[in-house]
């Protein structure tokens, strides 16, 4: 995977990322987590998301570790499969394509 795509398809800045997910609507998308926490799936990778962006702000592909790198793949597959299967997250802000890419680090309304 190149680090290209995940710079490229996270278009939120961390103070972005860090305010969306402090909203209750960013809790009100994706699949719960197995371990009862009430947290979605997307929402804890919104908060991986900026570790990796917080840790290593200038992007440099030689700062990544494996575990930033495993995230990196599954934030770049998420975006790419959600934006080529949803066009109404562009046009409805209430959805929840629309909430889920921006917990996975996506704003569509930027793009």
């Amino acid at each position: 995977m190149e680090t290209k795509e995940f710079n490229e398809l996270v278009n939120m800045t961390v103070e972005e990322l860090e305010d969306w997910l402090k909203l209750e609507e960013s809790q009100d998308s994706g699949w719960g987590k197995a371990d009862g926490s009430g947290e979605s799936v997307g929402h804890e990778s919104g908060r991986k998301i900026i570790e990796i962006l917080k840790k290593n702000p200038k992007k440099d592909p030689s700062n990544y570790d494996e575990d930033d790198l495993g995230h990196m793949r599954k934030v770049v597959s998420y975006n790419k499969r959600h934006l080529a299967q949803e066009e109404k997250a562009k046009q409805n802000t209430e959805s929840k394509s629309f909430k889920s890419l921006k917990n996975w680090g996506h704003d569509p309304l930027k793009t």
